[in-house]
């Protein structure tokens, strides 16, 4: 699989609690050719933007300084938005609602955010459906 930046741009919206993985994410995200178009830090934040932002695809961390991102994600899901989840405990920090879910345990490479970001958007045996939108060695 090629990491190399696709004709089309996904906008991303990201959400992390560390200002410093934040701004490593966002600048992996666009070596990518992809666009953060909203960002997070905090879950009220988060909530507001997963209920009214239009964005291809999110990243969450799971652990918002100490409250876990899962209304965020119980958001997107029914807005039927693909996400990932970024957490430095892995698919063992999910709770067993969302570990069919891709994740990403932090610190994370450029060509898994790539594959992560790929299999988010891929169309599975998810009761959720998800949307086609046609997605495209450093850590975060």
């Amino acid at each position: 699989m090629s990491y190399e930046a696709r004709p089309h741009r996904l906008s991303v919206f990201l959400v992390e609690d560390e200002t410093l993985i934040q701004m490593m994410i966002a600048e992996m995200i666009e070596e990518l050719g992809h666009t953060v178009t909203a960002q997070a830090s905090d879950l009220t934040q988060a909530l507001s933007l997963a209920q009214t932002a239009d964005f291809d695809v999110a990243i969450l961390d799971v652990n918002l300084s100490g409250q876990r991102i899962d209304p965020v994600a119980e958001a997107l899901s029914q807005r039927n938005l693909p996400f990932i989840f970024a957490s430095g405990y892995g698919k063992g920090g999910l709770t067993e609602r969302f570990r069919g879910r891709p994740a990403l345990q932090k610190p994370f490479s450029l060509s898994q955010l790539a594959e992560a970001i790929e299999t988010a958007l891929r169309p599975s045996g998810d009761s959720r459906p998800h949307t086609d939108r046609s997605a495209t060695t450093r850590t975060a």
